[in-house]
């Protein structure tokens, strides 16, 4: 897969195009990727993104955070097998695109010839540009435009604000069926306090991005791809108040691993919330509910089919 993350490029091979966020690449995400893939024309695959994210930077929801960070996006996309990747930079200048200029703009940097929206996506200034708007632009253009309807789980419509908010209240074994994969962390192990070693549970220590959603504080059942090799773990969200912590911490104790890895970007996936954090009088009974968290970790039954989606690589 190709990647962009500039504005200096130009795809000159007619393609397939889907347009959106992405952010989580939820099932109604996947639809509008396979629905390209699946194009019958011999077209290139793009997934045509944006980054930051338009409500980041719009600032209209306060300290706005995504479920994925541009790395992330690119490991689920990668394997998915698109042929090109673009997360544009998202500017005021390209906000103020009028919607005839949107299309314009995908014909010349991407030449699509078939291009696959969500039935409710709205495009150009001040979002003016709806499907209806987008199928009539794009037939004057010689561009085939799919409308995608929404894909429901639950009764309820798949969404990233949905998924979201499941992820903010720690429910994350409900956010697989909908993701079709664990919620997931890529990061750089750090050196860190080392006080998980003095009561034999060795910590590795995460610094997810600056505009990464965290799930709710507490304790998870993980699963770790450490250099390919996939172990269990368990995964501590928050500020350790046991040693009156300030800092807000993402750290994982890997099940059967002493190595040390500073360094080394690891993937965790978070399955299954265990317990809130609890302050505890000392290290020994911290660390007797760190063996009961261990316990529970290793008789969890992993789902396989997202195991082997995630963890393939």
């Amino acid at each position: 897969m190709i990647i962009y993350n500039d504005k200096n490029f130009k795809i000159t091979e007619p393609t397939a195009v889907t347009l959106g966020n992405f952010d989580g690449i939820h099932l109604g995400h996947q639809k509008l990727i396979e629905t390209i893939k699946n194009n019958n024309k011999g077209l290139k695959t793009v997934v045509f993104s944006f980054y930051p994210h338009p409500v980041a930077f719009f600032g209209q929801k306060g300290d706005f955070k995504t479920m994925l960070d541009t790395k992330e996006k690119s490991f689920v996309l990668g394997n998915m097998d698109i042929d090109y990747l673009v997360q544009y930079p998202f500017t005021r200048d390209f906000a103020n695109l009028s919607p005839e200029e949107f299309v314009d703009f995908i014909v010349e940097k991407v030449n699509c010839k078939f291009l696959v929206v969500g039935e409710n996506y709205n495009f150009g200034k001040n979002r003016a540009g709806n499907y209806d708007m987008l199928k009539e632009l794009g037939a004057k253009r010689g561009i085939e435009v799919i409308g995608i309807p929404s894909v429901n789980f639950g009764y309820m419509r798949v969404s990233s604000t949905r998924i979201r908010g499941l992820i903010d209240s720690g429910r994350l074994s409900d956010v697989i069926p909908m993701l079709k994969k664990p919620y997931f962390i890529i990061s750089t192990v750090i050196e860190g306090e080392k006080r998980g070693r003095q009561m034999n549970f060795p910590t590795i220590n995460l610094v997810p991005a600056a505009e990464k959603l965290l799930p709710a504080d507490g304790v998870y059942i993980s699963l770790v791809n450490v250099k390919g090799k996939v172990y269990r773990g368990i995964t501590n969200v928050g500020n350790n108040p046991t040693f009156d912590s300030y800092l807000h911490t993402v750290e994982t104790h890997i099940i059967d691993f002493d190595e040390e890895i500073y360094g080394t970007e690891v993937l965790v996936g978070l399955y299954q919330w265990i317990r809130t954090e609890q302050k505890f009088t000392n290290m020994d009974e911290l660390k007797a509910q760190l063996q009961r968290d261990k316990e529970t970790a290793i008789r969890y039954e992993f789902p396989n089919l997202v195991f082997e989606q995630l963890f393939r690589n």
